[in-house]
C-alpha cells in the first residue's frame, strides 16, 4: 500500500497535467497519510546519508575512468624521458629549472605515445584486450613510480657531479618534493594548451568534414590548428612580449647611474668636447668608457710607464642609422687620437651593447695602454632575443662600423696605421664574424680577431669546426695547418705556441661547458661529436646523450649560461683572455712570471668585489649577455 501511494504522488507531482484519482485510491492515501510522511522524511534522511557515499563512488569512478583511459605506451615515454631529464648536462641546474624541464619532458614522451595510440587505431589496428590492458597499465604505473623515485634520488648527485667540476658547493639535496610540484605544475600547463590545440582542430575537422571525406577533413583540420597555434606564439604573443622588453630595456638602459660622473678628460667619449653626449652613450657605453683601467694602475702593474686607454663608443640614440652611427664613431675616434695608436680594436658588443670588461682590461695591461678599441650598440635585448628578433641588424651595424674604420685604416699609411685586429662575445662574435669578408681584405689583410664563446649559429665557426682535422675533438678543433685559425680555452690553445702563424692571427677562445656554443637542434636526434671522449676539462664524467631530452637540456644550459662562476659556461675569465690576447697579439716581451702576476691580478679584481676601478663593484656587476 505504501508504495502503491508514494507511486501515485510522485507520478501526479511530475506528470504535465493532472489526472483524476480514483476515489478508493484516495480515500486509501489519507489513511496512509502519518505513514507517508513518515516515509519521506526516512526518504530524505537516507538521501542525505548517501550523499557522500555517492560522492565517493563518483570519484571513484572517475579515477577508474582515467585509469583506463591511460595510454600505457604514453606513461613509460614520459617516465624514461622525465628520468634522463634528471641527468646532467653543462651547466648545474636548481630543483626549478630541473622541474620545468622534467615536465616538459614527461609531456613530450605521454604525447608521444598518446599519438601512436592515435595512430595504430587510426590504421585500424588490432588492440590488446581490456582484460590483458588493465593489468599491463597497472604494472607499467608501479614500474615508472619506481624509476622515477631512483632517478629523483640519483638527481642531487648528478647535479654534483657538474658542481664538483665548477668549484661550487655541493647540493645536499635537489629537493624532489619541490621538484616533482614543479613538473607537474608544467605538465598540466604543457596538457591545458595540447586540449586547446585539440579542441580547436576537432571545431576545424567539424566544419570541414561537411565538404569534404572524413580522413582529409582531419589532416587539413590539423595542419590548420597547427599553423593557427604557431601563428599566434610566434606573431602574436612573441612580438608583443618583445615589444615589450625592448620598451622595458630602452628605459633601463636611458637612465643615468649617479656612481658614474661624466668625464671631464676631453678626450673621453661623453665629455663635453666629445661627439657624443654621455647620455646618448646609453648604460652599456656609460659602464664601457668609465670603467677599465688607468695609466697609473697599469704602470703600478707593470712597472712601466704606460699611457692612458682610448674608449669609444656610440649608442643607440648617438644617431637614427647603423651608418650613421658609424660614421660618428669613425669620427670620436679621429678626434681622440686612436689611429695614432699601435693597436686598434674595432668591438662588436653583446645583444645589450655590454663590452666585456675582462676581455679589454686584460688588452689594455698586455699593451702598456698603447690600444683604442670602438664600438657601436645595435640593441637593447639580451643576445638570444636580439638573436631571435634582429639578427641582421646585429651584423648591420657590425658591417657598418668595419667599413667605415677598415676604409679610413687601409688610405693610411702602412709604416703610420695601428695593427687593427676585430673581438666580439657571444653575439658580438658571431656579428664581428659576419662584419670582415675575407676576400675584400686579400689585398690588404686586418691583423686578426678574437672571437669568445661564439653562438653555434655562427657560420665561420661551424664551417671550420666541421671541417677540422680527423683526431681533435670538437670543443677544442684544429684546423689545417693552424696558420690562419686556432681554437683556445681555459688549458691554452689546440696546437703549441711556438708554431708559426700566416699573415693574420684568428683565435676561437670557447669553454667546453658553454652551451651557447655547442647546442646544436640535431642533438635530438644523434649524439655531438663533443660527448665522445676524450671529453672538455669542464664537463661531468656523468652526462650521458638521451633522444630529444638532451637537446632541451641543451637549450635551458644556454638560458642561464651566465649565472655560472667566472671561468666557466659562458662567462669567460679575464685570466683566459690573457693568454688569448697574447697568442692574438703575438705580445712576446712579457717575462712568464709577470704574465702570471698579471693573470693573477685580473683574476682577483674580477671575483673580487669592492675597490676596482668599477664604482659597481666587480666586472661581472653589471653583466649584459
Amino acid at each position: 500500500m505504501l508504495v502503491i501511494s508514494i507511486y501515485i504522488i510522485s507520478y501526479c507531482s511530475h506528470a504535465k497535467r493532472w489526472t483524476a484519482v480514483p476515489t478508493s485510491w484516495a480515500r486509501i492515501a489519507r489513511r496512509d497519510q502519518p505513514r507517508l510522511r513518515f516515509a519521506e522524511r526516512e526518504r530524505g534522511r537516507r538521501r542525505s546519508q548517501s550523499v557522500p557515499c555517492e560522492g565517493d563512488r563518483l570519484v571513484a569512478r572517475w579515477i577508474r575512468g582515467q585509469f583506463a583511459s591511460l595510454s600505457g605506451v604514453g606513461l613509460a615515454l614520459g617516465t624514461l624521458l622525465f628520468a634522463a631529464a634528471l641527468t646532467p648536462t653543462l651547466v648545474p641546474r636548481s630543483y626549478l629549472t630541473q622541474g620545468a624541464l622534467a615536465g616538459i619532458c614527461f609531456a613530450i614522451g605521454y604525447g608521444l605515445g598518446v599519438l601512436s595510440r592515435q595512430l595504430w587505431r587510426y590504421l585500424e589496428l588490432p588492440g590488446p584486450s581490456e582484460r590483458l590492458r588493465r593489468p599491463v597499465n597497472a604494472a607499467i604505473l608501479i614500474l615508472s613510480v619506481l624509476i622515477a623515485l631512483w632517478f629523483l634520488w640519483k638527481a642531487a648527485d648528478w647535479q654534483n657531479s657538474i658542481r664538483a667540476v665548477f668549484n661550487l658547493p655541493l647540493l645536499p639535496s635537489l629537493h624532489p618534493a619541490q621538484l616533482c610540484l614543479v613538473a607537474l605544475a608544467t605538465f598540466v600547463l604543457v596538457l591545458i594548451v595540447a586540449r586547446l590545440f585539440k579542441r580547436l582542430a576537432a571545431w576545424i575537422v567539424g566544419i570541414t568534414r561537411r565538404y569534404i571525406p572524413p580522413r582529409l577533413a582531419n589532416i587539413i583540420g590539423f595542419g590548420l590548428a597547427a599553423l593557427l597555434f604557431w601563428s599566434l606564439a610566434s606573431d602574436v604573443l612573441a612580438r608583443s612580449v618583445f615589444r615589450a622588453l625592448d620598451s622595458s630595456y630602452r628605459e633601463f638602459d636611458a637612465l643615468l647611474e649617479p656612481e658614474r660622473a661624466q668625464p671631464t678628460d676631453p678626450n673621453k667619449t661623453g665629455s663635453k668636447a666629445s661627439l657624443v653626449t654621455w647620455r646618448e652613450l646609453g648604460r652599456a657605453g656609460r659602464e664601457f668608457i668609465a670603467a677599465g683601467p688607468t695609466a697609473t694602475r697599469i704602470s703600478t702593474q707593470t712597472g712601466r710607464p704606460a699611457q692612458e686607454p682610448i674608449r669609444v663608443y656610440v649608442g643607440l640614440r648617438g644617431a637614427e642609422t647603423a651608418e650613421a652611427r658609424a660614421k660618428l664613431a669613425l669620427e670620436e675616434l679621429k678626434r681622440v687620437g686612436g689611429f695614432s695608436r699601435s693597436t686598434l680594436i674595432v668591438v662588436t658588443p653583446t645583444g645589450t651593447g655590454w663590452v666585456d670588461p675582462s676581455a679589454m682590461d686584460a688588452l689594455e695591461y698586455l699593451r702598456d695602454g698603447d690600444v683604442a678599441s670602438v664600438a657601436v650598440q645595435y640593441s637593447y635585448l639580451s643576445s638570444p632575443l636580439s638573436l631571435l628578433t634582429q639578427p641582421e641588424y646585429g651584423a648591420e651595424t657590425a658591417r657598418a662600423l668595419f667599413r667605415e674604420i677598415y676604409r679610413y685604416w687601409t688610405a693610411l699609411p702602412h709604416d703610420r696605421r695601428p695593427k687593427l685586429y676585430l673581438h666580439g662575445l657571444s653575439l658580438g662574435a658571431m656579428n664581428s664574424e659576419k662584419s670582415a669578408e675575407l676576400f675584400e681584405m686579400i689585398g690588404d689583410p686586418i691583423d686578426g680577431a678574437l672571437w669568445s664563446g661564439p653562438p653555434f649559429e655562427t657560420r665561420g665557426w661551424r664551417s671550420i669546426t666541421e671541417s677540422r682535422n680527423p683526431g681533435s675533438p670538437q670543443w677544442l678543433p684544429e684546423f689545417r695547418d693552424s696558420r690562419i685559425v686556432r681554437f683556445m680555452n681555459q688549458n691554452g690553445p689546440s696546437v703549441p705556441s711556438d708554431r708559426p702563424w700566416g699573415a693574420m692571427r684568428l683565435v676561437y677562445l670557447q669553454y667546453a661547458s658553454d652551451p651557447i656554443v655547442f647546442f646544436d637542434y640535431r642533438d635530438a636526434y644523434r649524439q655531438p661529436d663533443w660527448m665522445r671522449q676524450p671529453r672538455g676539462p669542464d664537463v661531468s664524467a656523468e652526462l650521458r646523450w638521451y633522444p630529444i631530452v638532451t637537446m632541451l637540456q641543451l637549450a635551458l644550459d644556454m638560458a642561464v649560461a651566465t649565472s655560472t662562476p667566472i671561468g666557466y659556461g659562458h662567462v669567460y675569465a679575464p685570466e683566459h683572455y690573457v693568454e688569448a690576447w697574447t697568442t692574438v697579439l703575438g705580445t712576446g716581451r712579457w717575462p712568464a712570471e709577470e704574465l702570471a702576476a698579471l693573470k693573477q691580478h685580473l683574476a682577483d679584481r674580477a671575483r673580487t668585489p669592492a675597490g676596482g676601478e668599477s664604482p659597481a663593484g666587480t666586472p661581472y656587476d653589471n653583466r649584459g649577455g
